[in-house]
């Protein structure tokens, strides 16, 4: 009896984990699709204006290029890795410091790089390395395009005062609610696109190209950093509901396996009392 006592114990804990994971999908099933409808809505906008900043950077003199286009020698990396700040989402975190920590070994092998993490799991996958200048896990909470234009004037202000030479984006690009896509973008400097149609066209600068290339540049950028969160909070609720629905059948499965256990060594405690009482009762007899 010991042994169906342990078996009921592990189908009452099961269930109230299914329970849990099953609500869980459901709370990242709804967010989804806000969140979802919020990236799709913004791509266009968001790409359209990164074209035409990279179109206008070509065509950039050196006199009246921008701040933010200066190229030099990288020896100072800052790597903006864009996590979330809870787990239960399968591979959704560990993917993207396994990216960091190919672009530091490999890529920036013998560079100086630094990480600045907007989500808790980067600041804890990287703070005990001593890596994170600073933590924006709070723009979660009010992920607002203000929010975010206050940390990327932070970066923007960093590189062009000399501290890092080369701005990376880590993050997951919402493809759907099963397929997340790690993506690595150059944020400073500005790369221009090469020379092609789009370059070639007779651009009319109204008031002047200098006024334009101060106020396009730092709204893309700002632009980008949102696009590149917005995306990755996507990501996120798709991760989080796929991984609960495994989660949630991988439960249901054990459950049924249990319940099964359960009632046979149930049937095999009963025969085994009925033999002992007709055991018992023919030993009085004879």
């Amino acid at each position: 009896m010991a042994n169906l006592k342990e078996i009921r114990n592990r189908i009452t804990t099961v269930s109230s984990t299914m329970q849990i994971t099953s609500a869980m999908k459901m709370v990242s099933a709804a967010k989804l699709k806000k969140a979802q409808d919020a990236i799709t809505a913004m791509r266009p906008y968001s790409n359209k204006l990164t074209e035409l900043l990279q179109s206008l950077s070509a065509t950039l003199d050196a006199d009246s290029g921008s701040k933010y286009s200066v190229q030099r020698e990288v020896n100072n990396v800052l790597v903006v890795a864009i996590t979330s700040n809870r787990g239960l989402c399968g591979a959704f975190n560990s993917n993207i410091i396994k990216q960091v920590n190919a672009l530091i070994s490999d890529e920036y092998a013998g560079k100086n790089v630094s990480v600045f993490a907007i989500g808790k799991k980067a600041n804890d996958a990287f703070a005990k390395r001593d890596m994170v200048i600073a933590n924006k896990s709070e723009v979660f909470d009010a992920l607002t395009f203000e929010n975010v234009a206050q940390i990327a004037e932070m970066i923007m202000e960093k590189f062009v005062e000399g501290e890092y030479d080369k701005v990376e984006l880590v993050y997951n690009s919402f493809k759907n609610a099963a397929t997340q896509i790690i993506m690595t973008e150059q944020f400073l400097p500005i790369v221009p696109v090469e020379n092609d149609a789009n370059t070639n066209l007779d651009y009319i600068f109204e008031p002047s190209k200098q006024e334009i290339v101060e106020t396009l540049i730092p709204k893309s950028l700002k632009t980008q950093l949102f696009k590149g969160i917005r995306d990755s909070f996507a990501s996120e609720h798709g991760a989080r509901m796929t991984a609960m629905h495994k989660a949630t059948d991988n439960a249901t499965e054990l459950r049924d396996q249990l319940k099964l256990t359960y009632n046979k060594a149930r049937q095999a405690a009963i025969t085994n009392e009925i033999l002992e009482i007709v055991g018992g009762a023919e030993a009085l007899n004879n």
